[in-house]
């Protein structure tokens, strides 16, 4: 009786154990369902070659497993079911019908999806990594069942596509990044600015940016630089002065001020004595790359918009 007594003792752990690591098994994979699949392609590229050593790391170990969502979704899904069925079957031998029901609903509800889905929701990159070999383990034990399912899926719904920003939302991304938005960002306000001009520019032509000649500085080529009109460029703080003949709309070159450094104000020379430089005219369609990309030849910091 004794040893009838020990070898029922030994058959209940064995079955406890498989019981154990079966919930174990199930909560693994509905974690690495939620953990990895969030992951997306770009994510992981960025923390591949930006993010801290840590992450680095981690993204390197899990790209290769996510680049085939669809197959390691169907191994996932496939595994996480063969432990779910699996389990009421060795609660069965334990206890009554309704009682293996009850247990089973709890303990996969509780501890094969609640806890692990809230675990790998927050620490997903460093669980995948840890496990990223045995998943691909698995990936080859179901390939034969989970690969016509997601060749399948892939006719049916399409490759899943990288998830890049358009221009607004990389635009709204940077801005949440700033300083000002109180989420710890840690740009500043002219480094969000610039990020956010320079996003603009293949939107925005030249008529959108413009300074109206109206409240433009500019003098007439024919008047004279004495201390009166010295006074007034300097006071302007502008490094180029446009310059006009007749009238402020038509323009036809621009001085730079730091050659007025060597005329003597008392000799009253005129503008025109100055050497003008060409100031380029640009159409009011024109895009803003377009115009940047003149800018950059260096003739000009400045154009005529006609």
């Amino acid at each position: 009786m004794a040893v009838q007594y020990e070898c029922c003792d030994v058959e209940f752990s064995k079955r406890v154990l498989i019981i154990v690591l079966l919930v174990i098994f199930a909560g693994l994979m509905s974690g690495l369902t939620l953990g990895l699949m969030s992951l997306s392609l770009v994510d992981l590229e960025v923390l591949a070659k930006s993010g801290t050593p840590h992450d680095r790391n981690n993204a390197a170990r899990i790209l290769p497993v996510v680049r085939n969502q669809h197959l390691l979704l169907c191994t996932l899904l496939i595994c996480n079911a063969v432990a779910m069925e699996a389990l009421p079957v060795f609660l069965d031998s334990l206890v009554v019908w309704w009682g293996a029901i009850l247990i089973a609903v709890t303990l996969i509800l509780l501890f094969g999806e609640i806890i692990p889905q809230s675990i790998c929701s927050r620490h997903g990159l460093a669980i995948g990594a840890t496990v990223a070999p045995a998943v691909r383990v698995l990936v080859w034990i179901c390939f034969p069942v989970a690969y016509p399912i997601s060749k399948l899926l892939d006719f049916l719904l399409g490759h899943r596509h990288e998830a890049l920003f358009h221009r607004a939302e990389l635009k709204t991304l940077v801005n949440l990044h700033g300083h000002e938005a109180g989420k710890g960002g840690e740009l500043t306000h002219h480094e969000t600015t610039i990020i956010a001009g320079a996003l603009e520019l293949s939107e925005k032509i030249a008529s959108d940016v413009m300074t109206l000649i109206t409240e433009t500085f500019c003098v007439d080529i024919n008047l004279k630089l004495d201390r009166y009109l010295m006074n007034l460029i300097m006071e302007n703080g502008h490094s180029r002065v446009p310059v006009y003949y007749e009238q402020p709309t038509n323009i036809i070159g621009l001085i730079l001020v730091k050659n007025l450094l060597t005329i003597d104000p008392e000799d009253e020379a005129p503008v025109k004595s100055v050497t003008l430089r060409r100031i380029p005219r640009v159409p009011e369609s024109m895009p803003l790359y377009d115009i940047l990309n003149e800018f950059q030849k260096g003739h000009s910091h400045m154009a005529v918009v006609v």
